[in-house]
């Protein structure tokens, strides 16, 4: 009996012990295969990709609404810096006050610069930017233009946050923000004052949204002579700072809109209000008092597609035609004045007959609602015309006709023709406005005797040529008063403003099908109505140390007189004498300087015309480098942002460690609303992206599917996507990180599996042996 107990005893201890070795074997494979896994998938992450670059994802990584940019890799995407804007309006008076708070948030994995194309208002004064990190803001200071750029660009290699604000054109800056780490949302507020627009007893203001893509004509050589033997010249680019203004741009037919914009007005006009309005947006007014009104968006935000516009009224019988600020700062005193000419009067008096050219943009970015706008409007003007006038039309994208050939009267006939050829003009091609507005203005012959000659513009203005444009107009204009009507939902309001102060004419703009009548009415009062002209103005018993704008505009009906002073001394004594001609009547009116109310911001409203007037008159003068010192001294002095002069904010800290890279991408923008994408970029996948061989905007390959709550974009790659890397990361600097991470991954899942499949097969080896173990035992027992 004990034998037998031994013989039974002795095959249980051994199996005992083998299963604790196959356990513990098993046990040990399955830990090296995580083991190589996991140290694979680690490779995949800090080998070949360098540490701290933004990790290249797929979109099927990612788990929420994201932007993403196509990377070098095929198939592989970099989250883009996303970006949330609040505005702020405070009104007060003829004065706007706006804080533009922008919210750059980094979604990415790694260290990123953000860069921000956006508009401001043409005559907006930006004078102050902070950056906010958690809760701390550091003030921007204002430095000349290449001290802040060597500031930032030290600040960035050093890893330190920072921002710099520059001004493009003047209604067209760039923000670039620094080392925005992994996760982090940096904040960055911009703020400006502008002046109030007043025509025909309606107030208003704008608020700009989308930069247009502008069309940019490329660099001319152009030939000299000397003595007789020919020369040429360097090559002259017409488009300044073109690598600035450009942006990426989205396809709205593949893409949701971005760039989420909330925005508040609060209004306190100083008179007494009546109607409200906003043309473009759905807004809620709020009634404060008779004076004071609360403005919102009715939609919490709107997606940056379109300018806002706000406009109001006064009660019926209660506009104000004149007003007189003032603002002393450091010992001078800076005055806004206003006043409303009376119409011009003998209304029974039969018109002067007019000359009137027509030009027309039929470009590409005039496709779809815009040329619609356009042909109306141009229409209606044709119809009004009498039979005494003469007129012609000019049409251009990248070509030109000249319909007439020059000026013809305006009979029934030939009013018919010209609108039979404005109604079948469809939009496409580059803009090429330059040649279309030199024949306007120089090849239609001799103006007839006692005939008033007006050019009349109809464009969105998107080009970035604009100095080239105001030098022609400047030099070649003779009697001729050129008025521009600005076409769409995000016209070039600079081109179009300055355009008409340089031709001595007025600024329209059209924003919808539905304003047609109602603007182009306006207008036609304006080219038969020109109110005042040989408008001055002096103080009696004050001394005026410089008054803008200068010259002084020719202004027409409904217009006020707009000019802002500067004036020796803290409390001057005197009157502010305006005089001008209405007709052929004289006109004068005196305002006391001791009665002007208190304003503020003023002195920034006249440094930022002074700056006005100084560019306006640089192409008369031929020392470019006195006419910029002069721009810099003025706008260091008031603290503004110019050509001259940027805003620039260093955290003192860095963030970024040693070693960590940092990526860089141009934020998108939306094509501004009614925008016919095929028609600005063309159609093949080489126009998508950008020409620069034809003078195209860039664009980079995004593709996206919406998530309208987050107003943001899960990408989704198209068959085009590797096609179109190459392109892409030509606008967008993107890192060259591109790993197998994924592939590693996948060989670590496998090598787990290998091991669950070896656990199994020891499992099953070890309940083979216990089986045979079982098996003797009972034949040793038998």
């Amino acid at each position: 009996m004990f034998l037998d107990e031994d013989k039974i005893v002795a095959p249980a201890f051994l199996q005992r012990i083998l299963d604790r070795t196959l356990v513990a074997a098993a046990g040990l494979l399955a830990c090296i295969a995580m083991l190589i896994g996991l140290a694979v998938t680690a490779h995949a992450e800090t080998g070949p990709q360098k540490t701290g670059s933004p990790a290249l994802v797929r979109p099927n990584d990612m788990n929420m609404g994201s932007l993403l940019f196509p990377a070098r890799e095929p198939g592989f995407f970099v989250e883009a810096p996303r970006l949330k804007t609040d505005v702020a309006i405070d009104v007060t008076g003829p004065i706007a006050r706006v804080k533009v708070t922008q919210r750059f948030e980094n979604p990415s994995k790694g260290w990123v610069e953000g860069t921000y194309v956006f508009p401001l208002p043409e005559n907006s004064a930006v004078d102050e930017l902070r950056m906010q990190i958690g809760t701390r803001f550091i003030e921007g200071q204002i430095k000349p233009r290449e001290e802040a750029r060597e500031i930032y660009e030290k600040a960035k290699e050093e890893g330190k946050k920072a921002a710099l604000l520059e001004q493009q054109r003047p209604n067209i800056f760039t923000n670039q923000v620094a080392n925005i780490g992994p996760g982090e949302t940096i904040v960055v507020q911009i703020e400006y004052q502008q002046s109030i627009r007043q025509s025909g007893g309606e107030f208003s203001l704008r608020f700009p949204m989308v930069v247009a893509p502008r069309y940019n004509p490329q660099p001319i050589v152009e030939t000299v002579e000397f003595n007789g033997n020919v020369g040429f010249a360097m090559p002259q680019d017409p488009v300044e700072n073109r690598e600035k203004i450009e942006a990426p741009v989205l396809d709205p037919r593949e893409n949701a809109k971005i760039n989420p914009v909330a925005l508040t007005v609060d209004l306190k006009a100083g008179f007494a209000l009546g109607e409200i309005r906003s043309p473009f947006h759905q807004i809620d007014v709020t009634e404060d008092g008779r004076e004071h009104r609360r403005i919102a968006l009715k939609t919490e935000t709107v997606p940056a597609d379109r300018d806002f516009e706000l406009t109001w009224k006064a009660e019926a019988g209660k506009t104000p035609n004149a007003g007189l600020f003032r603002q002393v700062v450091d010992g001078r005193t800076y005055l806004l004045a206003f006043v409303t000419p009376p119409a011009a009067p003998d209304p029974g008096t039969s018109k002067q007959d007019r000359e009137v050219v027509f030009v027309i943009d039929n470009s590409g970015s005039m496709s779809g609602p815009s040329i619609e706008q356009a042909r109306q409007a141009l229409a209606l003007a044709i119809s009004t015309l009498k039979a005494a006038d003469r007129f012609n039309v000019i049409r251009f994208d990248d070509t030109m006709t000249d319909l007439f050939g020059g000026l013809v009267p305006a009979s029934p006939d030939n009013r018919e023709k010209a609108i039979a050829y404005v109604r079948g003009l469809n939009a496409e091609g580059g803009t090429e406005m330059l040649p279309a507005l030199q024949t306007a203005l120089r090849n239609q012959g001799p103006r007839s005797s006692g005939a008033l000659r007006q050019v009349v513009f109809l464009t969105d203005g998107a080009i970035g040529n604009e100095q080239q444009l105001f030098n022609e107009i400047a030099a070649g204009r003779g009697d001729a008063r050129v008025f521009t009507v600005g076409i769409g939902s995000a016209p070039n309001s600079y081109l179009m403003t300055r355009a008409a102060e340089i031709g001595r004419g007025t600024f329209t703009h059209i924003g919808s099908e539905q304003q047609v009548a109602e603007r182009m009415g306006e207008l036609f009062s304006k080219l038969e109505n020109p109110v005042m002209t040989d408008i001055a103005a002096t103080f009696d018993g004050a001394e005026a140390e410089d008054i803008t704008p200068d010259p002084m505009p020719d202004l027409y009906a409904g217009e006020p007189v707009v000019l802002t002073a500067e004036l020796k001394g803290s409390a001057p004594a005197g009157k502010l004498q305006i005089v001008g001609k209405t007709g052929a009547q004289p006109w004068r009116v005196e305002m006391d300087i001791a009665g002007a109310a208190e304003g503020d911001g003023i002195a920034k409203l006249w440094a930022r015309r002074k700056i006005e007037d100084i560019e306006a008159g640089a192409s008369q003068r031929s020392d470019a480098a006195a006419v910029d010192k002069e721009i810099e001294e003025v706008a260091l002095a008031h603290h503004l942002v110019s050509r001259m002069t940027s805003l620039v904010a260093v955290d003192v800290t860095p963030s970024r460690p040693a070693g960590e890279d940092l990526g860089q991408a141009k934020l998108p923008l939306n094509l501004p609303a009614g925008w016919d994408f095929d028609k600005v970029f063309g159609q093949d996948e080489r126009q998508r992206v950008g020409d620069p061989a034809n003078g195209r905007p860039l664009n980079p390959a995004i593709w996206e599917k919406s998530e309208a709550a987050e107003m943001e974009m899960l990408a989704a790659p198209t068959p085009a996507a590797a096609k179109l890397v190459a392109q892409s990361a030509a606008q967008v600097a993107l890192p060259q990180t591109a790993t197998l991470a994924d592939r590693h991954i996948l060989i670590g899942l496998l090598m787990l599996l290998f091991a669950v499949m070896a656990t199994a097969t020891l499992a099953l080896w070890r309940r083979g042996i216990r089986d045979l173990m079982q098996s003797m035992a009972r034949r040793h027992d038998i």
